[in-house]
């Protein structure tokens, strides 16, 4: 994919930086002439000096052959405009980054086809690890409606040893929670597994649940503060 990014400060560059390493096609647009050249030495990517809003910029670029657009300048107006001309030049893919939650509606109608609020992704980290020490990772689909929980199983972990389909038939593991992916150490890759497969110590699992019961599926397995 060629991917334009507008914006190159902490995150445009890590973006960059992270998607060139996964094989795309990566130009970024930025105003600081030092930022662009650090794109193209260090990180390697085609940088193009100038505002990402002026359309001379973006059509020297690339706009029009982009796959995808993300807008991660310092202001939601300026993002909101990048998005509005990203659209304009047939973008299908579009992703801004949002500081500003007034700012959701009219980022949807200028046609951003996937908002990031920074402020309630980082809330949502802080909370989760107040509330929930237990968890590795949490994230939040469809408003909050359904919990996505990364869990590193210990070796007295009440789980260990058992496969996931009796795991699943046990009175006490909540209703409708889905274990949907497996990992048995860091070095191995994470795998979809089966009603056969056998939950070992010190392997770490994805399972999908409701809110409401994030809490009772950390008691289930028995994992302690």
């Amino acid at each position: 994919m060629y991917i334009l990014i507008g914006g190159v400060g902490m995150m445009g560059s890590d973006l960059a930086r992270t998607l060139l390493q996964m094989g795309h096609t990566v130009a970024v647009v930025d105003t600081d002439t030092m930022a662009c050249q650090y794109a193209r030495e260090k990180i390697g990517v085609m940088a193009f000096e100038g505002s990402a809003v002026n359309t001379t910029v973006l059509l020297e670029a690339g706009i029009r052959k982009a796959d995808a657009v993300i807008a991660t300048l310092g202001e939601d107006a300026l993002n909101l405009a990048m998005v509005t001309l990203s659209k304009y030049y047939g973008v299908t893919q579009i992703v801004v980054r949002m500081s500003d939650r007034d700012f959701t509606q009219p980022y949807k109608l200028a046609g951003a086809t996937h908002i990031i609020s920074t402020t309630e992704l980082a809330l949502n980290r802080i909370v989760n690890a107040i509330e929930y020490p237990q968890v590795d990772a949490m994230m939040h689909f469809e408003q909050g409606q359904i919990e996505v929980l990364k869990l590193s199983l210990p070796k007295n972990c009440s789980v260990v040893g058992r496969k996931v389909a009796d795991i699943a038939q046990d009175d006490k593991f909540p209703a409708g929670t889905l274990i949907i992916g497996y990992q048995i150490n860091h070095h191995e890759p994470l795998s979809i597994p089966n009603g056969n497969t056998i939950l070992e110590g010190g392997s770490t699992i994805l399972a999908v649940t409701k809110p409401e019961f994030v809490r009772q599926l950390i008691n289930f397995m028995g994992l302690c503060n």
